[in-house]
């Protein structure tokens, strides 16, 4: 007969945090959430460092570019799925790489035969309003001059003119040379009243730009992660049927750290490819999952995984668990991989980083999942609600709501992450639907960080590690659940009386 597991498969919904004695120096303001993302020895820094433990989930209704630049400044990371062809992934790993380096490559470009028309539409797209005007309309074409949206209006001028005619010509502005240092661009930039400075080649080639925007926005964003080059942070995500051309195609646009995506990743296709990834990339960290328990933990981590997701069918748009009847609540799938973890650590000498990837219903099953030993978490439903997630935004009844729809969903048909036999998807294992609007990512997310840090200083922890250590938690019973919604007729905000 089949083996029985006698736990209880539990959410994070059963679990609450005891109270513990708050010191003076540990306020919710000094509390520091930094978390190590990649294999480390205990002791020593890991070799990618998040600010704030958030990852973005590897779907096509949450990690744009868009979403992972403004996640990177807030001190997490994205990654960007790999549902789509390698060359278009490989493009939006530049665009994330590129977006803020201090030279930026420009990616609203029109040649100067163009009209203003096309121009306004290209600004439209991108959502910039200084475009580089080259020769054949291409970021790296030669240089001959800036359009800025206050160069002209659709209202006074003809758009069918060309841009030539509103354009500022290169002899009329400020260049540099290729060989400037982004500390010498940016004393232009403050010296000269600039608001763009091109860079050029010896040929008259555009390189980069360089905006005092950026500069100012380094100055707001101190938490935001960065590489040696002072260029943002980007993962992305790979499957086990094409890594041997996606894997170098990736680290080639500049990717970060990479994720082996699967529903279920505890099979020899997961483990085989982790292999041949850390003997041919040794320096490219890689994670793997899903999981559910340690035994599979063990498995990918000696495969060489540098972190492990956790979570089948946790998900909100995941119906996993409905249509093959296999997956584990996420707190005991986090309990159970986190005590596989720490075993391996003592074995080895290596901390592996795990990853609670779903059953995050509300912000403080985050808290949660980090006391239950989660080194961090990816979210899916929570970035799809935001301005920088790709699904359309759509007024329905009297709000507005984001289009999110699930991997395994007919409109996604990411056969790749769903393992079921053949090169399709024969069955959904997500669904399409939609999540209430929430505006911009920034406001939430700060939100949601002040909520973990005062429930952090509440517990006496000023770090991660610490509230790992210190963490009390105690399981919630129905009726304890139910004594939180006593009936309360709220004050309606409208009304003065």
């Amino acid at each position: 007969m089949a083996r029985f597991v006698p736990e209880v498969s539990r959410t994070f919904n059963e679990f609450l945090l005891l109270p513990n004695r708050t010191t003076a120096d540990c306020s919710p303001e000094r509390v520091d959430l930094a978390t190590g993302l990649v294999r480390h020895r205990p002791g020593e820094p890991s070799a990618i460092r998040l600010s704030i433990p958030y990852t973005s989930a590897i779907m096509q209704a949450v990690s744009s570019p868009e979403l992972a630049i403004a996640l990177a400044r807030a001190g997490g990371l994205s990654f960007l799925h790999h549902n789509q062809p390698i060359e278009e992934q490989a493009a939006a790993v530049r665009q994330v790489k590129n977006f803020k380096a201090g030279f930026v490559v420009s990616d609203t470009n029109v040649a100067p035969t163009d009209t203003l028309r096309t121009l306004r539409a290209v600004m439209e797209r991108t959502g910039h309003s200084t475009a580089a005007v080259t020769e054949d309309g291409t970021a790296g074409g030669r240089f001959v001059g800036l359009v800025t949206s206050r160069d002209f209006h659709p209202e006074r001028h003809n758009l069918d003119s060309p841009v030539r005619e509103r354009m500022i010509p290169v002899e009329s502005l400020a260049v540099a040379t290729a060989d400037v240092t982004l500390s010498g661009a940016n004393t232009r930039l403050w010296e000269e009243r600039l608001d763009c400075l091109p860079v050029l080649d010896g040929q008259g080639r555009l390189r980069h730009l360089v905006f005092r925007s950026d500069y100012s926005a380094h100055k707001r964003f101190p938490k935001e992660v960065i590489d040696a080059e002072k260029r943002l942070l980007c993962g992305a995500g790979v499957n086990t049927h094409d890594y041997v051309e996606r894997i170098p195609a990736l680290i080639d646009a500049g990717a970060d750290i990479l994720c082996f995506d699967s529903s279920d990743g505890y099979n020899d296709w997961q483990g085989d490819a982790l292999v041949w990834a850390k003997k041919h990339y040794p320096d490219t960290p890689i994670g793997g999952g899903n999981v559910v328990d340690g035994e599979a933990f063990t498995f990918l981590a000696e495969a060489g995984a540098d972190f492990v997701k956790v979570g089948i069918g946790g998900g909100s748009i995941c119906i996993t668990r409905d249509q093959k009847g296999i997956g584990r609540g996420q707190a005991s799938a986090v309990i159970d991989v986190a005590e596989a973890r720490d075993a391996y650590r003592e074995q080895t000498g290596f901390h592996v980083p795990i990853c609670s990837d779903g059953g995050l219903l509300h912000d403080y099953h985050i808290t949660i999942a980090l006391a239950l030993g989660a080194d961090f978490v990816m979210m899916g439903r929570y970035f799809a609600r935001f301005d920088q997630a790709p699904g359309r935004k759509i007024r329905m009844g009297d709000g507005y709501y984001k289009e999110y729809w699930g991997e395994g969903s007919s409109r996604a048909r990411n056969w790749q992450r769903y393992d079921q036999g053949e090169d399709s998807l024969v069955f959904e294992e997500g669904v399409d639907g939609f999540v209430p609007y929430a505006g911009d990512l920034t406001h939430a997310l700060d939100l949601t960080t002040a909520k973990i840090r005062a429930t952090m200083a509440s517990c006496g922890a000023a770090d991660l590690p610490t509230f790992r250590e210190v963490a009390r938690l105690t399981q919630v019973s129905q009726q304890s659940y139910e004594e939180n919604f006593a009936s309360v007729m709220l004050r309606d905000a409208t009304d003065n009386s």
